[in-house]
């Protein structure tokens, strides 16, 4: 298929092709999408024997990947990769700091109450130190200024994800914007965002596995014209394709247990940042302050 389609002349390029045509692709072909959309890093540096195991395909599927976006084969496709992660400057990935910490963790004989709140504090430093690489500051200004632009702002998050949306309701409550919280007490998910509107935001935060209850909501929103802003672990999650701000988090796991640090902490900035910019002056101090208290 090389040469059938424009073949993308950057990793930036070659992002936005894989989100055109993601939904076009088989089920195989989107594992692989999904995973040099999340892991570029890794996918630049490493084999593809390695890629093939971390995202349960086969190297031949790599291989029909890259060509089906006009490259002669994958390591032409990897040299894109390479360049913008030279060019960026960046450190060891956040992939693979994740798999020496669980390596790490795999050495570790002795636990105890003390080591095991160190193994999440040390996973949640690696999580909150990957956020600036995640969250893009055109990204972050885009949903400050949908929030700020809204009437009302519907936020929505269930299982692992309710605290996240919780706070962000109260906290956007206490610096003074109208804001609904959509909770499904007694299944009424669905009507509580029957009134959303144009003029309206929807926040909607889920990661993988991602909540059918989110998704629902979300689509609802979409269909009623709403924008959407939205947490998510991928940009090609089901929340993320309907969105127009995604703010991508990536949180580190523990024994089975996904950290939250990152995830509130954005939410954080979100609210203060949008409290900061409806009051630039002294008197915005006291308006941050009393959205925390």
């Amino acid at each position: 298929m090389a040469g059938l389609v424009d073949t993308p002349g950057s990793a930036l390029e070659l992002r936005q092709a894989i989100l055109d045509r993601y939904d076009s692709l088989s089920g195989r072909l989107q594992q692989i999408a999904r995973h040099v959309l999340d892991y570029p890093h890794e996918f630049a540096l490493e084999t593809l024997a390695v890629i093939a195991e971390r995202s349960g395909t086969q190297p031949s599927t790599i291989v029909r990947f890259a060509k089906s976006f006009g490259f002669a084969g994958a390591s032409q496709m990897q040299r894109l990769l390479v360049d913008a992660l030279v060019s960026n400057n960046s450190a060891l990935g956040y992939s693979e700091r994740v798999r020496q910490f669980k390596s790490g963790l795999e050495g570790r004989k002795k636990r105890n109450a003390m080591s095991v709140l160190k193994e999440f504090v040390e996973a949640s430093t690696l999580a909150l130190q990957n956020l600036p690489e995640t969250v893009g500051s055109k990204e972050l200004e885009n949903a400050i200024r949908l929030v700020a632009d809204a009437d009302a702002v519907y936020i929505v998050g269930f299982r692992r994800s309710f605290p996240v949306s919780s706070y962000l309701t109260y906290a956007l409550q206490q610096a003074g914007k109208r804001t609904l919280f959509i909770d499904g007490v007694g299944g009424l998910a669905a009507h509580q965002i029957v009134s959303i509107g144009r003029r309206d935001l929807l926040i909607a935060v889920s990661y993988h596995p991602y909540a059918a209850e989110t998704i629902e909501i979300v689509e609802l929103a979409a269909a009623r014209g709403a924008p959407i802003v939205s947490f998510t672990d991928s940009a090609v999650s089901p929340i993320a394709k309907l969105s127009k701000c995604v703010l991508l988090v990536k949180e580190t796991e523990v024994r089975s247990f996904r950290t939250l640090a990152a995830s509130l902490c954005l939410a954080q900035a979100l609210v203060i940042d949008f409290a900061l910019a409806q009051a630039p002056t002294k008197s915005s101090v006291k308006s941050v302050r009393s959205a925390e208290s």
